[in-house]
């Protein structure tokens, strides 16, 4: 096997101080493969958007290192970030810009010369089935549709690893589908995908690997198959329920 694209090793993460601290995440340790989906899973408050908002950098980590191709990313924020996309749970999208000038702003952001943010608005508005929504103003927009601009935009200086957190949510069954489908189409361009999600559906459906965090620790990481065949059950919510039921007895 090739060595993981990174490395998250012995990170704790401690919110407040004193008798006020929280600590969300206590000594979390994993690897995710270059070009795998990796899903991120737990109950509320098991530290899942703690997590990834450390591995997207919006927050340090109190203690321990998170690994890009073997080197530290607090060494080069910067190039680490220029390797990374960013879709948020939240939609944020300039709401005084069209579809496509948030595609075009993005890209200057990372830089993009003029010529290459215009040529890569329009690839990724084409694959992404935007083109009749380019010069919409945002919230003229469906849930659906916003999504799949956010997406296009934490892609826009073609990063190799994005981070999906809670991409599908309160979006309509037949609309998750679809992005399902985008997301199977992201690997499949050897992007490296980390999946923040509430869905188990969701979750057994793309993913390559789960990692499930409970009370702020790695419970397991595994691939769904040999979740299913340690459990002997055939659905990846079955035995995330049985898992937490176990949990709770202990």
């Amino acid at each position: 096997m090739s060595p993981p694209i990174l490395q998250i090793k012995n990170v704790t993460k401690t919110y407040g101080s004193g008798k006020n601290a929280v600590q969300a995440l206590k000594g979390v340790s994993l690897s995710i493969q270059e070009g795998e989906i990796f899903g991120l899973l737990g109950e509320n408050g098991a530290g899942k958007t703690t997590l990834s908002s450390i591995l997207a950098t919006l927050h340090p980590a109190t203690s321990g290192d998170v690994l890009f191709h073997g080197e530290s990313i607090y060494k080069n924020l910067f190039s680490y970030r220029k390797a990374l996309g960013y879709c948020p749970q939240y939609q944020n999208l300039d709401p005084f810009l069209t579809v496509k000038e948030n595609l075009l702003f993005a890209g200057r952001y990372f830089l993009m010369s003029e010529s290459a943010c215009e040529t890569r608005a329009n690839e990724l508005i084409h694959k992404l089935e935007l083109t009749r929504y380019v010069d919409f103003d945002v919230h003229a927009l469906s849930g659906g549709n916003k999504q799949r601009v956010l997406i296009a935009r934490a892609l826009m200086h073609k990063p190799s690893i994005i981070i999906l957190d809670e991409p599908t949510v309160g979006l309509d069954p037949d609309i998750r589908k679809k992005l399902w489908q985008q997301i199977i189409d992201l690997k499949k361009m050897g992007i490296t995908i980390i999946l923040t999600t509430h869905y188990l559906d969701e979750a057994e459906f793309l993913s390559d690997r789960v990692c499930i965090l409970h009370h702020s620790n790695v419970l397991l990481t595994a691939s769904i198959t040999e979740l299913k065949e340690k459990h002997h059950m055939n659905k990846l919510e079955d035995i995330f329920l049985h898992l937490m039921k176990e949990q709770r007895q202990d």
